[in-house]
Parts: structure tokens; sequence; C-alpha cells
């Protein structure tokens, strides 16, 4: 059991636990107990139980079928719709369960209300439970906004790194493109393959600078920086790299975020195959399913165990992951790929 579930089943046990003993107290002072009995003669188990407790163990039942059918079933739905479904199933398991709880008593032969008098075994639990699920959905809310704000804090943070590597780019790319000309000019003619490299390198940059000044390009761009970046890592790991990309050429007019594969593409070679002696091999399969665009990288390296507390670690993956939840609501989903190695997948 994770620790946030098991501290909420703690507070809601503790929740009906305290109005319990306050309830049981409260009949018991009204009945005389006091002057009768003494300060701590509302205290008796015996009479507590009877009195208050199996009550609200009931509500509490009551909670749990409620919470089940009209929040845990319907968690992919709004929670607008959680709610009516809530309002809804309050009095009709209210009914339910006084009826279960009444013809326990019965079989027991221990008094209940009745008549008119029953009228409070509606009252009580209804406004009990309505009070209990209007607290549940404020706390749900007001964590879902606490969660928002960190991460809003965090995106801009990243905002500030992005700007200011903008920023850094900027600072007279053309002298870079320049130097890269003339080193290119100077490599012998020989050298072709180096030549080849330096014009790539230079491709890079400028895509990078472009990605600083756009929102969105064509997947088809984003694809061919990619693949330069690619080629320039084959020349590093040689035959020890195998690349495959599986993309509809439909799809690459498709407008995405610059600068969306890269880091992923970069994270599974540096923390995936670089370790590895035979290397490895990098798939890139994208395709579109009910109007979103599926992405998915998957790499044969050495995995990640912890999934968790990789994005505490890399830049890379850590803004893709703002930049997706920002932009689309969406995020990475990481999971092992088989036969070894890790895959990651996002939808926008």
């Amino acid at each position: 059991m994770k620790r946030s579930t098991r501290n909420s089943l703690l507070i809601t046990i503790g929740f009906y636990l305290f109005f319990s003993i306050l309830y049981r107290i409260v009949l018991w002072y009204n009945g005389g107990g006091f002057e009768n009995e003494g300060f701590w003669g509302w205290a008796n188990l015996r009479e507590y139980w009877y009195m208050s407790g199996m009550s609200y163990l009931f509500y509490l039942l009551a909670s749990g079928v409620i919470w089940v059918l009209g929040v845990y079933l319907l968690r992919g739905q709004k929670t607008r719709h959680q709610i009516i479904a809530v309002a809804i199933l309050i009095p009709i398991v209210t009914y339910i369960v006084r009826e279960i709880r009444y013809a326990l008593l019965d079989v027991l032969e221990i008094g209940r209300l009745r008549g008119t008098g029953a009228i409070w075994d509606w009252y009580i639990p209804l406004l009990f439970l309505l009070i209990f699920f209007g607290c549940f959905f404020a706390y749900r809310y007001f964590m879902e906004n606490q969660r928002k704000l960190k991460v809003e804090g965090e995106l801009k943070n990243a905002a500030l790194k992005s700007e200011l590597s903008a920023l850094k780019a900027q600072l007279n790319p053309h002298f870079l493109y320049n130097i890269f000309n003339t080193i290119s000019a100077s490599v012998p003619a020989e050298n072709e393959k180096t030549r080849s490299m330096i014009a790539e390198l230079s491709d890079l940059f400028r895509y990078q600078l472009k990605a600083s000044k756009v929102e969105k390009v064509p997947l088809g761009e984003e694809l061919e920086f990619v693949n330069k970046y690619l080629d320039l890592e084959k020349e590093r790991f040689q035959d020890r790299l195998e690349v495959e990309i599986n993309v509809d050429d439909k799809l690459k007019e498709e407008m995405v975020p610059p600068m969306l594969l890269q880091p992923l593409v970069e994270n599974s070679i540096k923390h995936g195959l670089s370790s590895l002696i035979e290397g490895g091999k990098i798939s890139i399969r994208i395709f579109k399913k009910e109007d979103k665009l599926h992405f998915e990288i998957s790499d044969t390296g050495v995995g990640i165990e912890d999934k968790t507390s990789v994005f505490e670690k890399g830049i890379g993956l850590t803004n893709t992951k703002l930049r997706l939840e920002k932009m689309y609501q969406s995020t990475l989903l990481l999971t092992d790929n088989e036969p070894q190695g890790l895959k990651i997948n996002f939808a926008i």
C-alpha cells in the first residue's frame, strides 16, 4: 500500500472515530450521564459501542462503498461527474446500510429508534456523509491546486533557464558559422568525411538557434535535425549504433515543438547505450491515433530501475516532461523495453 493511500485511510478512520466519540459524549451528557457517572462515565466501551460506535462503523463502511462506486470507478471522469455520482449514491447507500444495521440490531435484540424517531437515522448519516465527501473533494481540489502551483514554479525555472540558454546561443551566432566554414575550408579535400561532419554540426547549431525563436516546427524538420545528430553519434559508435525510424511521410507536416525528440534520443545514447561494449539500437516510432501524435523512443541499453527519480537527475528528460505538461497536459511514460533497455512514450 502506498504511503499516501495509507495516510488517507488513517485520516478517514480517525475522522469517524473522533466524531463517534463526540456523538457519544453529547448523547451521554444530554441523558444526565455527567451527574450520575462523573466525568469519565462516557468512556464506558460497551455503552459507547451500542450508542455510537456501531453506527459510525456503518457510516465508515457506507463511505467506502460510495467512494468505490462514485470516485474510484469514475477516476477517469471529470470531478463534477464524480460529485454528481456521490450525491446520488449517498441517500441510496444510506438507506441500504440503515436497513442492514436495523436488521442486525433486531437479531441481537438491541433497542433502536422507531416510528418518527427513525428520521434521525436518516438525517444524521446523510448530513455526516455530505460533510465527509465535501471535505474529501475540497481537500483533493486543494492538493491538485498545490501540485499545479508546484509545476508552474518548475516551469518558470525551466523557462528562465531556456531563456538564458537562448540568449547564450544568440551571442554572435554568425561568428560560429563563419568559424565552422573556415575550419571546413581548411580541411584537406581527401578528408571529405570530416568536412561533412563539420557541416552537420553547423546545421545542428543553426536549428538550435531557430528552435529558440519559434514555438513549433514541422515534424519533418525535427526528424531531419535528429537524423543529423544521430549521424554524428554514428561516427563515434561506428557499427555499434543501429538506428530505426518509423514515421509515415504524411505526418511530417504536423507541427511539433522544436528540440522535442533530440533530448530523449541523447538520453538513450548517453545513459542507455554508451556503457555497452556491443552498443545497441535506437528506435523512433511516430503514429497518429484519435487526433493525437504518439511518440515512442526505445533503446536496447542498460535500462533504468528507478523510473520515478530519473527526472530529478537529468536536464533533458525533466525539461521535456515540463514542456509536455505545460503545452499539452501530457507527460512522459517510462517503461522497460523488450528484451532490454528503456522505452519512452508520450502523446501530443
